[in-house]
């Protein structure tokens, strides 16, 4: 078997590439979100109720991956910044959903940078990022579906 051809040759993982890329992203994503005194998970959250406010924490997890266990905390901690508020649903108590308050809604003006600066490090070739994400999504359905 020739060295090219191992595939138990670490550069040769698809799954190193993504890993090794998911930790350039959390050091190109820190000092950005720090400015914004937010965390990766946090504003994955804020990603999500700017495009739909008053989402219940169920379908907000669902949104993102994450369990009631993670999300849940992770709500509490932005509650008390006074940037999400809880409210029970009107039709089901049961429901828990989250409402961007008006601070929350205006840090949405100062996280834009965040995605500006992804864009100018790609070279300002949206169409390059955009293969690479749907490239991205379709592993990830690939994946969860042979489980």
């Amino acid at each position: 078997m020739t060295e090219q051809a191992d595939p138990l040759k670490l550069d040769s993982m698809l799954c190193f590439a993504v890993y090794a890329a998911e930790h350039a992203f959390t050091r190109f994503y820190k000092p950005r979100l720090d400015a914004l005194g937010l965390t990766y998970p946090q504003y994955l959250v804020f990603l999500v109720l700017w495009e739909k406010d008053g989402l219940t924490v169920k379908a907000l997890g669902e949104k993102l991956f994450l369990d009631s266990g993670t999300i849940t905390p992770l709500i509490k901690r932005l509650e008390a910044r006074d940037l999400v508020r809880r409210q029970r649903d009107d039709e089901d108590e049961r429901q828990v959903r989250i409402f961007l308050t008006s601070e929350g809604r205006a840090l949405r003006a100062r996280a834009l940078a965040v995605p500006l600066a992804v864009r100018t490090t790609l070279g300002d070739e949206p169409a390059a990022g955009d293969a690479l994400r749907e490239s991205l999504y379709l592993l990830r359905e690939r994946l969860d579906t042979s489980l």
